[in-house]
């Protein structure tokens, strides 16, 4: 399933709202963590698209069906393509920064992520295990366990 996404910051609640909706048939119940983390992905990876492409993406999900949920193949994937070329690269966000952690959030709270080019643009996705023990909030992970990200924040483009 998927959703075009306009290049407008506006989209960003909308393709929240519209993951929401489509939880119900996945057997994923809209107040579990899995749940909240799927729409905290969506939020940041459409959020790099609208932000720093300036042109129309396209919101992709891949959810379990509703018997298949506890099945350790049961995978959730996020993806957002765009027209624009330009690989993720980091960059370094200072401490007072009000953007430029997307990304580092994202691999904080995906089992996996990654990009590649797709058409003359690229698509950039990330990966949520059914069956994956839960993992920290994004505010203990980011702040306290993960040094090696603390003065990086990277940015799609």
């Amino acid at each position: 399933m998927q959703l075009e996404i306009r290049p407008d910051p506006a989209e960003v609640g909308r393709a929240r709202k519209w993951a929401r909706s489509r939880l119900a048939g996945s057997g994923i119940e809209a107040d579990e963590p899995l749940a909240e983390t799927l729409i905290l992905l969506v939020s940041e990876l459409v959020t790099n698209a609208v932000v720093h492409t300036g042109r129309p993406a396209v919101l992709r999900l891949r959810l379990p069906g509703p018997a298949a949920p506890a099945a350790p193949s049961a995978t959730v994937r996020v993806e957002v393509a765009d027209t624009s070329a330009r690989a993720p690269v980091p960059r370094c966000a200072g401490g007072d920064a009000t953007g430029g952690r997307g990304l580092a959030l994202v691999d904080c709270l995906a089992d996996r992520w990654g990009w590649s080019p797709e058409g003359a643009g690229k698509s950039i996705w990330c990966e949520l295990d059914r069956c994956s023990a839960p993992r920290q909030s994004a505010t203990t992970a980011y702040g306290c366990g993960l040094s090696a990200y603390e003065d990086l924040a990277f940015e799609a483009v």
